[in-house]
């Protein structure tokens, strides 16, 4: 079993029931799933950019992406529909929190001048996103053989009903939120 996971059964779970007053444990909000996404906007000139990005993000997240396509045609990009543009992942379940732990122990350590995590990124149904500038944070990347960086977009989706329950759950897995200004 994933060491999240063992965190959040025997931790994280009583904690929430305590600080809520959860009267069920099956009221306690979890993960639900984390998706990964990459716009790829140079893909619409060159191919060898999105096979680049697909086999980076295959690597971080040990699942194939799905290549996203655009919906409308945009002149001023030089986008046409049916292009595409993007590569998405969706995990679930232990390959979740495996990813989770990498990104909260490897990856968002390395990250260059961190101060921690924006507290005003979710979007009110407990759901949280954060972006990362470059693939090579992840040691899975070999950042001698990255041909250009390639920012991502990561969003952590649960089941709390409020941002105040999600935000308290991904503090007690260990996500560094920036501390408020005195």
């Amino acid at each position: 079993m994933a060491r999240l996971k063992d965190l959040y059964n025997s931790k994280i779970v009583p904690e929430l029931v305590k600080e809520f007053n959860y009267k069920n444990p099956m009221a306690v909000p979890g993960m639900k799933m984390v998706v990964i996404s990459m716009g790829i906007g140079k893909a619409s000139q060159d191919k060898k950019f999105l096979e680049a990005a697909r086999k980076d993000l295959t690597m971080i997240a040990g699942q194939l992406p799905v290549v996203c396509k655009a919906k409308k045609s945009v002149s001023n990009f030089k986008v046409r529909e049916g292009m595409e543009t993007g590569l998405k992942v969706t995990l679930r379940g232990v390959r979740m929190y495996e990813f989770m732990d990498r990104l909260i122990s490897l990856a968002i350590p390395r990250v260059r001048d961190f101060r921690g995590l924006k507290e005003n990124s979710f979007d009110g149904r407990g759901n949280y996103s954060m972006g990362l500038a470059e693939q090579s944070v992840f040691p899975e990347i070999n950042a001698a053989k990255v041909e250009f960086q390639q920012g991502m977009n990561i969003t952590f989706v649960t089941t709390a009903k409020t941002d105040e329950e999600a935000k308290k759950m991904l503090q007690l897995f260990g996500m560094p939120f920036r501390r408020p200004e005195a």
